[in-house]
């Protein structure tokens, strides 16, 4: 067991050093991934940006203008928060969730099979795609910028459980991938992982507020909140930052820490499952 907790932490650190090294090796292709991944992020703040204004330009004086009661500052956090999540996965899972389906495909799943250390964990941290934490450094100056201009200013308790909800979000969004990539195992191949993660994403990027006053709208936001709990992957640790925790929302954060442990179980199960159904490309 001692000797498990030091392997697993020496791989980890020995996947992210090779990645970085090979991505330092085309020093010119990292740059660009890393400034086109920033300025996507950028245009998708200067819409958010431009919404704010038609709504401040349309309303009347003295009145602050939000999104589905979220105002401008707890919103710029709100997307901060979005762009901590996606570039953690953009950068550590989704290379090797992509990958796996190609592993599959041309035998080299039986080498990670063989390999004394756990499958999973082999198959979803091997590469880094570490261009892709460019976000990191813009989502940290939108924190820095709206934080002071929030109307009330986040409390130390929030500041520590605001990490932890990261965490969750991530864990969340990692059960998810994982879980549609084991697939291909069934599959033999899995081209719309891709696809399927944007569709995935986008629900998770917009406040859970404006799923509801209808049937349709209420039936997406139990759906996703309960069921394949995507709503929570942002809107909880942005709301324990940006917004003092009301009793409605306190059951939420504390429904957030349970969907993590069953996605995270759940995922395991369907990785394990998928591995029984797998025939080496040798047999």
């Amino acid at each position: 067991m001692n000797e498990a907790i030091r392997l697993y932490p020496k791989l980890l650190w020995t996947f992210a050093r090779n990645s970085l090294i090979r991505d330092m090796t085309f020093r010119s292709n990292f740059v660009i991934e890393a400034i086109s991944s920033v300025v996507w992020m950028v245009m998708n703040l200067a819409f958010y940006l431009l919404v704010f204004f038609q709504i401040e330009q349309n309303q009347p004086a003295g009145e602050t203008a939000a999104i589905a009661g979220w105002a401008k500052p707890e919103f710029l956090v709100f997307i901060a928060t979005t762009m901590i999540i996606n570039s953690i996965m953009q950068a550590f899972f989704m290379p090797n969730a992509q990958e796996l389906s190609e592993l599959v495909r041309a035998g080299g799943l039986d080498f990670a099979l063989l390999k004394p250390v756990d499958t999973q964990f082999l198959v979803s941290l091997r590469k880094s795609k570490w261009s892709a934490l460019g976000n990191l450094f813009v989502a940290i100056a939108l924190i820095a910028y709206a934080l002071p201009r929030l109307a009330a200013a986040p409390s130390l308790l929030s500041w520590l459980l605001y990490p932890v909800y990261v965490v969750c979000g991530v864990s969340i969004m990692y059960s998810v991938m994982i879980a549609l990539a084991a697939t291909s195992i069934w599959l033999g191949r899995n081209q719309t992982l891709y696809d399927f993660w944007f569709y995935i994403t986008n629900f998770s990027r917009y406040p859970m507020e404006i799923y509801g006053g209808n049937f349709l709208g209420d039936a997406l936001r139990l759906t996703f909140t309960y069921l394949l709990p995507i709503l929570v992957v942002i809107n909880v640790p942005a709301r324990v930052l940006a917004k003092p925790l009301s009793t409605e929302y306190a059951g939420l954060a504390v429904f957030a820490l349970a969907a993590t442990a069953v996605s995270l179980l759940a995922s395991r199960w369907v990785f394990k499952k998928a591995l029984q159904s797998y025939r080496s490309a040798s047999s």
